[in-house]
């Protein structure tokens, strides 16, 4: 019986009742913890991904035009003698099309001799050798080349034959610019994406919260089409996983 404890037991057993009630509310406000958090770890799992795209069209600012054409004889002295007042004709050219020298290169001709590869003369080509010499315009005047390109038929009318824009001569246009574009195509990209979250979050009734995840696609550049090579399209797709809560 309690009247029969003494004053250090009462107290004992006084102290154990409180230490008791404490752990219990303890035990109690734990557990409730606990199941809020499961509730917050469950709401955090749902989650959309979406992607938004962003592109530009941008003019090529640099072109490189290879110009090739063929000669072809039994004499090589006499050939490369006739390159040699070609090249010169075709350096003349490109200068009245306001190009510097430091904008054009002569490569070494390519020279083959069809014999040695094996071709006879009664069924063959007939002259023995054929030299292919390559000029090059690199040039960041994009629209002097187009130009220029365009009235390449006058070289014919003085006897040069050029070649057609095949694969090792084919005019290249290229696009440099593309690092002051990034930040605003990103931002663009992001908010494009965000603007699909958020449609997706109202018609699923829930509400859109943070960034979980985000990765920046690869920029591309490309023509726009076959026929304006000198016209770019850039392009870039950005990913983006966002958290959904009721």
């Amino acid at each position: 019986m309690l009247s029969r404890r003494g004053p250090v037991e009462y107290r004992i057993f006084l102290g154990a009742a409180v230490l008791g009630a404490f752990l219990f509310a303890g035990l109690g406000l734990l557990g409730y913890q606990v199941a809020g958090g499961v509730t917050q770890l469950k709401a955090l799992d749902r989650t959309v991904t979406v992607k938004g795209l962003a592109e530009r069209e941008a003019p090529a600012d640099i072109a490189i035009w290879p110009i090739q054409y063929t000669e072809t004889g039994d004499d090589l002295s006499e050939m490369f003698s006739a390159m040699e007042v070609q090249n010169g004709i075709v350096a003349e050219f490109l200068a009245e099309a306001g190009f510097r020298d430091e904008d054009v290169s002569i490569a070494v001709p390519t020279v083959l001799d069809r014999e040695a590869q094996g071709y006879g003369r009664e069924n063959g080509p007939p002259t023995r050798y054929s030299a292919t010499s390559t000029i090059t315009v690199y040039s960041r005047d994009v629209d002097a080349v187009r130009q220029a390109m365009k009235r390449i038929f006058e070289l014919g009318k003085t006897g040069i034959a050029i070649t057609g824009q095949g694969h090792q001569a084919r005019t290249e246009f290229l696009f440099t610019g593309l690092n002051a574009l990034k930040p605003e195509m990103i931002e663009e990209a992001t908010r494009n994406a965000r603007a699909v979250a958020d449609k997706f979050a109202r018609d699923s009734d829930s509400r859109l919260g943070k960034i979980k995840q985000a990765r920046q696609g690869q920029f591309s550049i490309s023509d726009r089409d076959s026929n304006t090579p000198y016209i770019k399209k850039i392009r870039v797709v950005s990913t983006l996983e966002y958290y959904l809560s009721d």
